[in-house]
């Protein structure tokens, strides 16, 4: 795969996360993250389960979204930008939808979304 394809399947799963598509966004990123190694590799998939582990909170799985979550929280441990993501900004949002979401037991926060680095 050319790498202005693969910066454009990774800008369309942006783009699906923050329009709350986590199943879409996490179907894109898992094709990058099949051909993905070292550190870019981790990334994908911190990636991925955080929008898995949204995706069984908004199910009403809270568990599995507590313990995807977890898996998305130690690949996410990144100071910085990563492929201009703010990591640190969406360790944050993570963190505080899991933290309202585990506690509400119901209805859910507002959604994390993915920021660009300036």
């Amino acid at each position: 795969m050319r790498k202005r394809d693969e910066s454009d399947l990774f800008e369309q799963g942006v783009t699906l996360f923050n329009a709350g598509q986590f199943f879409e966004c996490h179907e894109v990123w898992e094709s990058l993250w099949k051909r993905a190694s070292g550190a870019d590799r981790l990334f994908y998939q911190g990636l991925i389960q955080a929008a898995v582990a949204i995706l069984h909170a908004e199910r009403g799985n809270l568990r599995g979204a507590a313990s995807t979550y977890a898996k998305a929280r130690a690949k996410l441990e990144l100071s910085g930008e990563y492929m201009g993501i703010e990591v640190g900004s969406l360790r944050d949002a993570l963190e505080e939808f899991f933290a309202q979401a585990l506690a509400a037991n119901g209805e859910l926060p507002r959604r994390p979304k993915i920021r660009r680095g300036e």
